[in-house]
């Protein structure tokens, strides 16, 4: 029995039977392992899957499923860290627990989970959005979603409301931090020396009378202690009832500086998505987006890409920026054709300065594929034979030890590993060159290449 062969043809026939984002989000990174004692298991990337295709796809998959192979089986849905641990675990407990008449939702049209670029710094957050948009008010309430400037925060938040608009009949509110405060203090204003219910009225009925709320940079609250004292009442008022909270920020809860204790505790009741910086692949994904949206694609060459790709590491607008930039200088230049020389020239003041060569972590990579004979693609794979297992841990060994790297970005750096995995693969490097002085002068040569 060809496992690989049944879920293929369980794929082409369940593709055809849900929306392409969900399709993509859910299913096609997923793969038949086993099928024993009537029960199908499933390899699937996050827990997240876990639980959404437990709770929200069961009865079509084991519809198409018996379609395919004409026996009635359940699902159990395992991760890799399961399989190699041998664990399983209940799918069922994964997780954290009208019509309207026109409604001004703030929701910008043009933001989608569609245009929206995944890869492996933001997947998690993607996918954790989507689950919120199919399900808004039973996944994960609230969901909070926190990275630097610039990395895609607001266009997943748009991305969740307009999903909810589009699919439901429920009110959705997009607002900033900043305009729930102005618009509480205008309340106030109106009601020094007065007793003006109608306006507290109408801000009540603005902010709670909804299905969904998503406020934008919530740590510009911070020292607007009556907003605090109103948002900490609103949010009670749609989590009690059951409405769907989405919260932004640019640090996590428990970072956020005299932000009231008590709301710090509702904000990590639900899910926690942290994006980080876009990779290299990802980046060069995003300027070939921007470029295919332009009368002037397919005239820019690949090493002006990269070039570009190269010096904005960490701010997705800064990147379409520049690309922008670099169009409107050719325009300005008589449509002159795109090249090097006259990107750099369009760019000299955009740069702060000159990143020629992607991140380090990219370049210990490098190394000790170089120093084992490894692909690139070997190394980053899942497997695990000791001829490439060990050189992988030797590298995250390498970024935690001697780069610093925070144990998230190492393990998304490795194809997506859990931050677990790479704590075990340091541990272990750190035992075996205390014993082993080869292998400790190999990482000591490997260490000298590292500019």
């Amino acid at each position: 029995m060809d496992l690989n062969n049944i879920w293929n043809s369980f794929l082409e026939k369940i593709k055809v039977q849900i929306s392409d984002i969900a399709f993509e989000t859910w299913f096609s990174e997923t793969k038949l392992i086993s099928l024993n004692n009537k029960t199908a298991t499933v390899l699937v990337p996050y827990h997240i899957h876990k639980k959404n295709l437990s709770e929200n796809y069961s009865d079509i998959i084991e519809e198409v499923f018996t379609e395919i192979s004409g026996s009635n089986f359940k699902f159990n849905y395992v991760i890799e860290e399961e399989v190699e641990n041998n664990l399983t675990e209940d799918n069922q407990i994964i997780g954290v627990p009208n019509n309207n008449d026109l409604y001004e939702s703030n929701l910008d049209p043009k933001y989608s989970f569609e245009n929206f670029m995944v890869g492996p710094s933001n997947k998690f957050a993607a996918t954790s959005a989507l689950a919120v948009a199919e399900q808004p008010g039973k996944m994960y309430n609230p969901l909070f979603i926190y990275g630097s400037s610039g990395l895609g925060k607001t266009h997943l938040m748009h991305s969740i409301g307009n999903y909810i608009i589009k699919n439901s009949n429920k009110k959705v509110l997009y607002i900033t931090c900043d305009n729930f405060v102005s618009d509480f203090v205008d309340i106030c204003r109106k009601n020094a020396g007065s007793n003006n219910m109608d306006a507290i009225k109408q801000f009540k009925n603005k902010y709670r009378d909804i299905d969904v709320l998503i406020i934008d940079d919530i740590h510009n609250l911070v020292g607007a202690t009556s907003a605090q004292q109103e948002f900490f009442n609103t949010f009670n008022e749609l989590y009690n009832n059951e409405k769907q909270i989405i919260i932004s920020s640019d640090r996590s809860p428990d970072d956020i500086k005299k932000l009231e204790e008590r709301l710090k505790t509702r904000f990590n009741w639900g899910l926690q998505v942290n994006i980080l910086p876009p990779d290299f692949k990802l980046r060069m994904s995003i300027l070939n987006k921007k470029i295919e949206n332009n009368e002037l694609s397919g005239v820019v060459p690949e090493d002006v890409k990269e070039y570009i790709a190269s010096n904005c590491v960490g701010d997705v607008r800064k990147l379409e920026g520049a690309i922008t930039r670099v169009f409107a200088y050719a325009t300005m230049m008589n449509g002159s054709d795109i090249t090097m020389d006259l990107t750099i020239e369009a760019l000299r003041d955009y740069f702060v300065k000159t990143i020629v060569s992607k991140n380090k972590m990219d370049q210990v990579v490098q190394i000790v594929c170089d120093h084992y004979n490894l692909t690139n693609e070997e190394l980053l794979s899942k497997k695990r034979s000791n001829d490439i297992a060990i050189p992988r841990m030797i590298a995250m060994y390498i970024c935690r030890v001697y780069l610093d790297e925070n144990l998230t970005k190492i393990g998304i750096q490795f194809g997506g590993k859990n931050h677990t995995t790479v704590m075990h693969a340091v541990d272990k490097i750190k035992k075996e060159i205390i014993k082993d002085d080869y292998l400790n002068g190999e990482i000591q040569k490997m260490l000298n290449e590292i500019r």
